[in-house]
């Protein structure tokens, strides 16, 4: 059974992300199941530490993109939408080339908040390169919009 209430398409979410640091960090999403969102970053030297190796900065910035995007379309967004309350990143291997694979799945999805698990891979799925675990909240869109008005 699928997760997703507000339909999309990989086009749709990749538009929505330009102009924005998703851009700039060239995430793109690849991939959409009944569950899962993916998203893919290359690895630059723009987003690496001195030393030569991905940044984990960046990698959040990739768990906190795929997650929030995912947890967008569970909720029926002319009512509500999903903005990042927390976020926890173990990074396992370190990575200096290539392209960064980050997988999100719900744990769960309640009607205030949501919880997600983000599995970053560097092309072999079995061979993590970072995990984070990403909560959102979900807000009431009449929120943001009467704060906006003065």
């Amino acid at each position: 059974m699928s997760i997703w209430i507000t339909p999309f398409t990989l086009e749709e979410i990749n538009q929505r992300g330009k102009g924005t640091l998703s851009e700039h960090l060239q995430i793109t999403f690849i991939e959409k199941g009944e569950d899962f969102l993916t998203a893919s970053m290359p690895v630059t030297a723009q987003i690496c530490q001195p030393m030569g190796i991905l940044h984990g900065g960046a990698l959040c910035a990739l768990a906190e993109t795929v997650g929030s995007a995912a947890g967008n379309y569970c909720i029926d967004q002319r009512e509500k939408f999903c903005v990042g309350l927390d976020i926890n990143a173990n990074h396992l291997r370190p990575v200096h080339s290539g392209i960064i694979y980050a997988i999100a799945k719900p744990f769960h999805l309640g009607s205030t908040t949501q919880v997600w698990e983000i599995k970053m891979h560097s092309g072999n799925p079995h061979t993590l390169v970072s995990i984070a675990r990403l909560t959102t909240a979900v807000r009431c869109l009449g929120t943001i919009r009467s704060k906006h008005k003065s």
